[in-house]
């Protein structure tokens, strides 16, 4: 069963080291911080979070590593929009089978699809 949302969501920075990459352990202190301070869930992913330069796997230990860092309780929405359609829909399938509560999603960026388009983009999601 998925955590209840809440109201209070942030959309947390992804913490890097000095070489660049993720560094787990201070996201994961960064997410209890957070929670411990009030917030109620957290979008991990986003465009706050550096999505655009990380890779799907850097992503989905990233979900997983946050969710069982804040426990089961804590909303924990994945931001899992891609310019490419299929891959925006097989991130989400990933990130629903690490037990993220809820998805953050677009429409891909620079697509103009019509309104159908759009319907058809986030029912195949």
């Amino acid at each position: 069963m998925a955590a209840a949302i809440g109201r209070l969501l942030t959309a947390m920075i992804t913490p890097m080291t000095e070489a660049g990459e993720i560094n787990y352990g201070q996201a994961r202190k960064l997410a209890k911080g957070l929670i411990a301070s009030g917030n109620d869930g957290l979008v991990i992913g986003g465009t706050t979070g550096e999505s655009p330069s990380m890779s799907d796997e850097e992503k989905l230990r990233l979900f997983a590593e946050v969710k069982e860092a804040v426990g089961p309780d804590v909303a924990i929405i994945a931001g899992t929009t891609d310019n490419n359609h299929r891959k925006s829909v097989e991130l989400t399938q990933e990130a629903e089978k690490v037990g993220v509560d809820g998805f953050l999603l677009t429409v891909p960026a620079y697509n103009k699809p019509q309104q159908e388009g759009l319907y058809l983009h986030f029912k195949a999601i």
